[in-house]
């Protein structure tokens, strides 16, 4: 599985329309940014701090083709990029990332 954080209006658009270019850095970037399990922890503090209407969209990686890159990004490290529009057929689940004293709440069972 691969990993979305999205704001509630950003989750909404994508029930509504059925597809999206994803949040406004993945319109600038030209794709749809996602994190890995070990990755998406750093990723909510990083670029969601204080955020707390926020969902986390589980992808099954296999799913997404050659549509789907890992390259490298922050730290070295590889991070997967989708160069298409997500639907919302691609999403396998979806979970509310709740703040709790300043820190986003994950689910266990990532």
């Amino acid at each position: 599985m691969i990993y979305k954080i999205f704001r509630a209006d950003e989750w909404a658009a994508l029930q509504a329309k059925g597809e999206t270019d994803g949040a406004p850095i993945d319109v600038a970037d030209g794709y749809v940014h996602f994190s890995t399990a070990t990755q998406v922890a750093e990723t909510a503090a990083k670029h969601f701090a204080g955020a707390d209407d926020l969902y986390l969209l589980s992808v099954d990686e296999s799913t997404l083709g050659n549509a789907l890159k890992w390259e490298v990004s922050r730290g070295g490290a590889k991070f997967p990029h989708l160069y298409r529009k997500l639907t919302i057929a691609d999403v396998v689940a979806v979970h509310r990332l709740p703040l709790v004293d300043g820190a986003h709440v994950f689910p266990e069972n990532l």
